[in-house]
């Protein structure tokens, strides 16, 4: 129940406001929970002057003794506070001395004597689960959901007698969600938000602000403590009342059935819509029609012709198992465990034996949950595994599925081999040991949510700039895989659920999409770091980091995409209304480059399926793995097939064929300007498509005079050498005034010479190789030629002595307005400098804006009517002013001139991918 909820508490914590009034306060309760509210309080500077709690279990203190005992915080473990209802008096006396103005209740589980409670100036508050009066009593969650309540929520009250009718201090409330369950509502609102109006109810008092709300008898209930005894779910009733009942006794104490003679409990109801797949007939006792054991589960039928999946099944001996497995023939064969597995083996041994620290050995046949373990146990066992074995994707789940030690080693193992994939993708993967993981990588094309080879049969390598090896072979997409592609996306369009699928519910599958990249985020940016050459700390946090809030941010926007009405002359004497909706605009292309092969996939295909259109994605041929690796999290995230169809191959013949296609309505593309012109050029002469490019630029950085150096200095280089330099919007020529130009250029190599050039998972790395060697050999004959046409080479312009593609950071000044590389874009760790005389703020404006590119431009300054006269003439799509590299999935982002049109991020990207039909009706 409540505990469960620790992983979401260790992000919360309650606002840090300094208040004059604090209160002594005595804290009476448990678990974690009571810790969180008793440390949140103390740092709102309440004194907490006793902690009272139970007493050690198994020898195991409860969190909240664990946290006040760490503080010097005195704390009482007293087993019972009464005895055949009167006080202790040694209790009461220990109670008394600690001198509490007020007992805070986060999560009470004895009976505590009303001497007691009105004992302090201020008396006592209380935490309830429910919206009293409604549901009083020690079940009250429960009873939310078997209720089939529509809103769930809490109380925080002025403690009575123990029978919940206090007076009503705080009340905060939630939706009640379809599917949840008593977990879930804990762990998303009522243990964070919980916390949160605790701390607040304590300031309230202090402050002298808080109401004492009397509690009415209208709408008033009490349900008794639900009990295993009488949790056995009635199946003779409709299917929504069978999954309340469920839900509502999930986990504790576990709703059950009885089914070939023995008890069986049943988790993780969920109401099924639509058919019902095809399964074996389950005879259950007590009902008219047998159950159905599926792939997907066990489905029920309620009285009333509709049904409800349940997940997993609990048999008497504790062991669970996936309801889809019920009618499986005996135990899976056993994995033999190689050395290293048996070391680790022994590893989770110990782990097991100082969480069961009551049991003597731990042997195979040690159960978890009869050697006395509790949900919060399953948390600990379920990180430290994790943190001894990094890379190993445990949920709590797993726990419960194997709950005896050698079960679980084979789970385990299953899992650290990539043995465990849900069987409804069959993924051949390219598996790789590194970064203290198991990379497991698909490489085969995904088209119609199924990943297989390219039609031809030809594959081609993927190289690890960072020493040149091959990572895998990945397949090579043909002309036929295109046009298979197109028709699953146009079928999934016009025939399939996404384009009937209601906005809410399609935003929805995003976050979860989302969710899934941040759950695996540490192995994509491994991805992108070895196929890419991105530093692993960049590729974490900018690489997939944002990705991961574009697609956030686009599903949010699903269903908040509006038409207009707009006023026309009336047709007297009739009268006209007319509106404007925004429609997808079907089967959209995107083609996207290498230097940021996930977020620029993110950046484009988010806005994409937010509008509710379909795709077909080439990544670039020499970065396609992650891109393959979001295809497998999209069916996890339950996208729906031909939604999302990924291709890697050749921009020749994929890109080519994808800008002929007649049935593509749009094409997203982010590379070089001469092929987004033969894009364009195709999209036009084959059906009008929509086109968005974001093309090449030279994006000219001004630095005055009376800038901040340090900042200049450090953004400056941030602005070229960020991401190696294979950055759209580097900054492609700086213009530095005179006065400080080689005091900025000293400082800059002084800079340069401390960076660290190396292996990009290393965490202290600052430079990593670019990103192809054919990438690299261009950068090293772009240098050649700044030398030759007179440009003087400050520093680097070399390729590194060391395995891989390496290049050092370099710097040119002297560059002359006519010159090579003044005008053309290096796409790497090239600083171009010129000098400008001070103070001709319109002379560099002029030879600034003297480029057909026109993507990003920055300027640095202490002067803010200069500042935004610049940034006024700066033709340019983004203008960084005293910072760059400053972009959010928030703001618009795009090019002017032959550096492209159309936008990512922000509304105006969703608009790319939408068409507006005006509705006339006359009446």
């Amino acid at each position: 129940m409540m505990w469960t909820a620790c992983q979401a508490l260790r992000r919360l914590s309650t606002s840090s406001h300094y208040y004059q009034n604090k209160l002594k306060l005595a804290i009476i309760g448990q678990s974690l929970f009571g810790q969180e509210v008793y440390s949140n309080l103390r740092k709102q500077g309440h004194k907490v002057v006793g902690v009272f709690t139970v007493p050690d279990k198994d020898g195991k203190a409860d969190p909240l003794a664990v946290a006040a005992e760490k503080d010097g915080t005195p704390v009482f473990k007293f087993p019972r506070w009464r005895v055949k209802g009167k006080p202790i008096p040694e209790v009461v006396e220990a109670y008394k001395a600690v001198g509490a103005e007020l007992n805070v209740m986060p999560f009470c589980s004895q009976f505590i004597p009303m001497n007691i409670i009105d004992n302090p100036k201020h008396g006592s508050i209380i935490y309830h689960p429910s919206i009293l009066p409604l549901h009083r009593g020690a079940s009250a969650i429960n009873w939310t959901l078997i209720h089939g309540d529509k809103k769930a929520g809490f109380t925080v009250f002025w403690a009575d007698d123990g029978l919940d009718t206090g007076p009503i201090l705080l009340q905060r409330e939630c939706a009640v969600e379809p599917n949840d369950t008593v977990d879930a509502l804990y762990n998303r609102f009522l243990f964070p938000e919980g916390i949160k109006a605790m701390v607040e109810s304590v300031q309230l008092i202090a402050d002298g602000k808080a109401p004492r709300i009397p509690q009415t008898e209208e709408g008033a209930s009490y349900e008794g403590i639900q009990k295993k005894s009488n949790a056995k779910v009635n199946l003779a009733q409709p299917a929504e009342a069978i999954h309340n009942w469920i839900r509502g006794h999930d986990k504790v104490p576990g709703a059950w059935t009885v089914i070939d003679g023995q008890s069986v409990t049943l988790y993780g109801s969920s109401m099924l819509g639509g058919a019902v797949p095809a399964g074996q007939p389950l005879e259950i006792d007590g009902v008219s029609q047998p159950g159905l054991v599926t792939k997907n589960g066990l489905v029920l039928h309620g009285t009333d012709g509709k049904t409800l999946l349940v997940k997993n099944l609990q048999f008497e001996d504790g062991k669970m198992i996936p309801a889809s497995k019920y009618f499986s023939s005996g135990e899976s064969a056993s994995v033999e465990l190689t050395d290293d597995e048996k070391k680790m083996a022994e590893e989770i041994r110990n782990i097991w034996k100082g969480i069961l620290s009551n049991v003597s050995a731990i042997e195979d046949t040690t159960d978890f949950f009869k050697s006395g373990a509790a949900s919060m146990d399953v948390v600990r066992l379920v990180e430290e595994v994790k943190q001894k074995c990094a890379g190993v994707q445990l949920q709590n789940e797993d726990v419960y599925m194997s709950a005896s030690f050698q079960d679980f080693i084979q789970m385990f193992v299953r899992k650290l081999r990539g043995e465990d994939q849900e069987e409804e993708l069959v993924i051949d993967y390219a598996t790789k040991e590194v970064n203290n993981m198991t990379l497991k990588m698909p490489y085969q094309c995904f088209i119609n949510g199924k990943f297989e080879d390219a039609e031809s049969g030809k594959s081609y390598d993927t190289i690890n700039p960072t020493d040149g090896s091959v990572i895998c072979k990945v397949s090579y997409a043909s002309v036929g895989d295109v046009d298979r592609a197109v028709a699953a996306a146009k079928e999934a369009y016009d025939n399939g659920p996404w384009g009937r699928m209601n906005p809410r519910d399609r935003g929805s599958l995003l976050y979860k999409l989302a969710d899934l990249m941040e759950e695996h985020q540490e192995e994509l940016a491994t991805i992108e770091s070895i196929d890419s050459g991105a530093v692993y700390t960049l590729a974490l946090k900018t690489h997939v980091g944002m990705s991961i809030q574009t697609f956030r941010y686009f599903a949010g926007w699903c269903d908040k995409i509006q038409g207009k009405t707009i006023p026309i002359n009336q047709a007297r004497p009739n009268r006209n209304l007319t509106f404007t909706k925004k429609e997808p605009l079907g089967v959209c292309a995107i083609v996207i480059p290498w230097n940021y092969p996930l977020m620029m996939l993110a950046w484009k295909s988010a806005a994409c399926l937010a509008a509710g259109n379909t795709l077909v994605l080439k990544p670039a041929q020499v970065t396609p793995l992650t891109a393959l690796k979001f295809a497998e999290l999209s069916v996890k995230a339950g996208i729906p097939k031909g939604v999302i169809n990924i291709l890697p191959g050749s921009g020749g013949m994929v890109g080519q064929r994808l800008s002929d296609h007649p049935d593509i309505r749009k094409l997203g593309f982010t590379g070089s300007t001469p092929i987004g012109k033969q894009i364009m050029k195709s999209c036009a002469l084959s059906n009008l498509k929509k086109v968005s490019l974001e093309l090449g630029g030279k994006s000219p950085l001004i630095i005055f005079s009376d800038c901040d150096m340090d900042k200049a200095v450090r953004m400056g280089m941030s602005s070229v050498y960020f991401n190696k330099g294979e950055n759209c919007i580097a900054a492609g020529r700086l213009f530095v005034e005179e006065s400080i130009h080689d005091e900025f250029i000293g400082r800059v190599v002084e800079e340069i010479k401390k960076m660290k050039i190396g292996d990009p998972l290393d965490r202290s790395t600052d430079h990593g190789p670019q990103n192809h060697k054919a990438h690299l050999d261009k950068l090293l004959e772009y240098c050649d030629v700044g030398v030759k046409e007179g440009a003087t080479l400050v520093y680097g312009g070399r390729q590194v002595d060391r395995p891989g593609y390496f290049m050092e950071p370099t710097v040119f000044t002297d560059v002359e307005d006519h010159m090579f590389i003044a005008k053309e874009e290096s796409f790497g760790p090239v600083m171009v400098v010129s000098k400008f005389k001070n103070g001709d703020v319109d002379g560099v404006l002029q030879r600034a804006n003297d480029t057909e590119y026109g993507l990003a431009s920055g300027v640095f300054t202490h002067d803010i009517n200069k500042a935004m006269y610049v940034s006024e003439r700066l033709e340019a799509g983004t203008v960084f002013v005293n910072t760059y590299n400053k972009t959010d999935v928030a703001s618009p982002f795009g090019g002017f001139k032959q550096s492209g049109f159309g936008k990512d991020l922000g509304e105006d990207a969703l608009l790319e991918y939408l068409k507006t039909k005006a509705v006339t009706v006359e009446y």
